[in-house]
């Protein structure tokens, strides 16, 4: 591979990562092609984009984003596959689901929202997160939910205040 090929990779990879904003670093060392072959098809069916690349063209991409990322350089050791998605923790949940099988692939980082998680210790805090669709819907819910109070009150109270305002008004 040339330099202006290398260059090219690392802009796609930079390009990728700025894109959806959340990415995973993951080790598919070791599983067969037929296992991988898998693994891509599951990435596929869930909105998952999945891409291998060299370690050293990953960290220059990575070396590119916003903020400081060095944390996650010492995951890029050995075989490293990148899972991009537009959900934080979809891919978390792929490898979860993958791992019911077998004890691959390991979780090496994350970078969600600019969010730094290193270390397959951090899979369970990664399925945990909420999507930011779901923390929209929560909140919403957590506001409309003083709103119909007031709106079920003044309903329920509707007929009262008639009466009130119509005994003020045959006294005046």
């Amino acid at each position: 591979m040339n330099r202006e090929e290398k260059q090219e990779v690392v802009l796609a990879l930079r390009e990728k990562m700025q894109e959806f904003g959340n990415f995973y670093i993951a080790d598919t060392s070791s599983l067969s092609v037929e296992k991988v072959n898998d693994i891509r098809r599951k990435c596929f069916e869930s909105g998952i984009e999945m891409k291998v690349a060299k370690n050293t063209l990953i960290k220059i991409a990575i070396e590119g984003l916003a903020g400081d990322s060095s944390e996650m350089f010492s995951a890029l050791k050995g075989q490293s596959a990148l899972l991009f998605s537009k959900v934080g923790n979809g891919p978390a949940k792929l490898i979860k689901a993958l791992r019911k099988g077998s004890d691959k692939p390991v979780l090496k980082a994350a970078y969600i929202d600019t969010a730094i998680f290193v270390g397959d210790n951090q899979l369970d805090a990664l399925v945990s997160l909420k999507s930011r669709e779901e923390l929209i819907g929560e909140i919403i819910g957590l506001l409309q939910s003083p709103a119909k109070n007031v709106v079920s009150a003044l309903q329920s109270g509707g007929g009262k205040i008639a009466g009130i305002v119509k005994t003020l008004q045959e006294r005046g």
